[in-house]
């Protein structure tokens, strides 16, 4: 599963040309290119918790304050954490974006 975008773990269908843009818009985790590089992903894709707007449990999710303590118990969050020996913290990627 090493260096795999979020869009590639989760399925969801939100990727530029992917099964669910039309109902649910594309994804900013694939199209933001403010983090594009960031823990060795495409664009957003492995720092897709910093971004609003991604996808979780079916629900388009807001501010990383407001979705934060969900996306810490993510499958692709955890291996992100876990496969990247220098992860880019939160306040890093954050910075990237502002």
């Amino acid at each position: 599963m090493a260096n795999k975008n979020c869009w590639e773990v989760k399925n969801c269908g939100r990727q530029p040309g992917g099964a669910k843009v039309a109902a649910l818009g594309v994804c900013p985790a694939a199209t933001d290119t403010r983090l594009n590089g960031a823990n060795g992903g495409k664009n957003g894709g492995r720092a897709c918790w910093v971004l609003a707007g991604t996808l979780c449990g079916g629900a388009v999710q807001g501010s990383f304050a407001s979705k934060i303590a969900n996306c810490s118990n993510c499958e692709h969050f955890k291996g992100v954490q876990r496969e990247e020996k220098n992860v880019l913290g939160t306040r890093q990627l954050l910075a990237k974006l502002a």
